[in-house]
């Protein structure tokens, strides 16, 4: 419709200006002496419209020519950006596919024009073949490499320039990778407080704490990540045990404050069996065997883990026939229980009731042979001085553990025999 409005427009004028051809009659006339020419006023309209056109294509052609340097120069400009680009997006498939040699050759190819003044497409192919070459480098564990791309990726994104952020967060992430802790703390400190809130940014300082033994920033981390949904609840939790295993292993020397930081554990973290353990084992070594009794009765109480009798047993002081009085009770409902059974023999003998004590191991040799237990019936006869019950169960003891192999609580077997004998 358009096109049909705009041709019945130009026939219009056409047949208006054939008219008013016809209606003139009025002529030009040019006097030059001794010439004198005379001309139609339709012809000289005509004439004037030719010259014009005439004038403006060679004018146009003169600025065409004088300008046909820069233009030449930005075609060339314009295909080596194009060239870049497809090197760089080379280099990044290469890269995604783990051919990192074929990587570091497509990156090298950014560039190679040698543009002195490189349009904002061409600077960015250099940077994103920057990067590239520097993980590709970094992936195939070449200091030299890894060094040249470094270099180049700091030229080609600057402070100031908007692929900043992204090289900072690449260092940062290779400088964990190769442990060390504080190349990445540095990159990490060049973000600014809002790009440090970023999930990715997160995750890596979540590692360069877990890394440095920095618990208490791992723990706090690990929570705000859960809480973004950037970790799930099965994720975060075995980050927050490792976290809090550190903090209390860094209370050994303060158990009341291991006391009340255990109480502030949330309830169904402090049901975690290595996390019990790691909380008794610290409050046994700081002395505290009360409050490590304590924790432990609560667990056992709760959830029955018998690997934790081990440490029940182990603290030196504390009310030894409070813990025996306890293991009597715990045995009512677990009376097959080798572990509790031999717990409550190594209690009788530092409470030296020998009767009660020899029962006790023996009930737990009954249900399952140990070596740990022919040790302690070996103690035992030690101190009644019957030297063959004695010898029999180191015989026995030496004869189910591995050759080279003593029992961690107990000095070698073979001295002891000796001794014996």
């Amino acid at each position: 419709m358009r096109a049909l409005f705009w041709l019945l427009t130009l026939i219009a004028l056409a047949i208006g200006l054939a008219l008013l051809g016809r209606i003139s009659d009025g002529y030009v006339l040019w006097v030059i002496p001794p010439w004198r020419i005379e001309l139609s006023l339709n012809l000289f309209v005509l004439a004037q419209l030719l010259a014009l056109l005439v004038a403006y294509l060679l004018l146009r052609a003169i600025d065409k020519t004088l300008n046909l340097p820069r233009v030449v120069g930005e075609y060339r400009a314009r295909r080596a950006r194009l060239r870049d680009e497809r090197a760089a997006t080379e280099a990044l498939r290469l890269l995604w596919e783990g051919r990192y040699g074929h990587a570091l050759k497509s990156a090298g190819k950014v560039g190679a024009g040698g543009m002195k003044c490189p349009a904002a497409g061409a600077a960015s192919s250099a940077v994103l073949a920057a990067l590239v070459g520097l993980k590709a480098a970094h992936a195939l564990h070449d200091p030299e490499r890894i060094a040249v791309w470094l270099a180049r990726a700091r030229a080609t994104a600057p402070d100031k320039s908007d692929w900043r952020t992204a090289r900072l967060m690449i260092e940062a992430d290779l400088a964990l990778e190769t442990r060390s802790f504080d190349l990445a703390q540095a990159a990490l400190d060049e973000l600014s407080p809002k790009e440090r809130r970023q999930i990715s940014a997160l995750r890596l300082d979540l590692r360069l704490a877990r890394g440095r033994g920095e618990w208490a920033g791992m723990l706090r981390i690990t929570r705000l990540l859960e809480k973004h949904k950037a970790l799930t609840a099965a994720q975060a939790l075995p980050l927050r045990l490792r976290a809090q295993r550190g903090m209390l292993d860094g209370m050994q020397d303060e158990p009341a404050q291991l006391v009340r930081y255990w109480k502030d554990v949330p309830a169904a973290e402090r049901l975690d069996l290595p996390l019990a353990q790691c909380a008794a084992r610290a409050l046994n070594s700081a002395g505290a065997c009360a409050e490590s009794a304590r924790l432990i009765e609560d667990y056992l109480d709760d959830q029955w883990e018998s690997a934790l009798l081990e440490d029940y047993v182990n603290c030196a002081g504390g009310d030894v026939l409070g813990r025996i009085a306890h293991c009597e009770k715990w045995l009512h409902e677990h009376a097959n229980d080798a572990a509790l059974l031999l717990a409550l023999g190594r209690l009788c003998v530092r409470q030296q009731l020998w009767g009660k004590a020899q029962s006790y191991l023996e009930a737990s040799l009954a249900i399952a042979a140990n070596c740990a237990v022919h040790i302690e019936l070996a103690r035992l006869c030690d101190q009644l001085e019957r030297l063959d019950e004695a010898n029999r169960h180191y015989r026995a003891a030496a004869k189910c553990m591995a050759p080279g192999q003593a029992h961690p609580s107990h000095p070698p077997l073979a001295g002891r025999m000796l001794g014996s004998i």
